[in-house]
């Protein structure tokens, strides 16, 4: 039983991913990069989780998206609140999700047609 609606031509889905990678359309990714369903940012971070920053949150907030997901890794891991002010500025919501999450969610939100973009940490 198909429990996706078929994605429409030219947005990004993620189509594999494993430890350290992604796969965009068949586009294997080993850097931390910032997906939106009609965009691609890679290198979007050269932070870890341990050493993000605001100005890394600021990239993610002045996106053209209402959802805003962060895949940490292959651990969930929250970041610290005071990181997440440019998002409250924006009034955007975070998600917060280990990387297989994040890949699987985005995908059923921008099937939906969702206006969602995702930040992954692949380190």
């Amino acid at each position: 039983m198909k429990l996706q609606p078929d994605n429409p031509g030219g947005l990004n889905t993620f189509t594999a991913y494993g430890e350290g990678y992604v796969s965009v359309n068949g586009i294997r990714h080993n850097c931390n990069l910032a997906v939106l369903p009609e965009r691609l940012i890679p290198d979007w971070t050269q932070a870890t989780f341990a050493t993000l920053g605001v100005a890394d949150f600021e990239l993610l907030a002045s996106l053209d998206a209402d959802i805003v997901l962060l895949g940490t890794g292959q651990q969930l891991r929250f970041p610290s609140p005071d990181l997440l002010q440019p998002l409250i500025r924006a009034q955007k919501g975070l998600e917060v999700m280990d990387l297989p999450a994040a890949c699987r969610t985005y995908n059923v939100l921008m099937a939906e047609g969702r206006k969602v973009a995702v930040g992954l940490l692949l380190a």
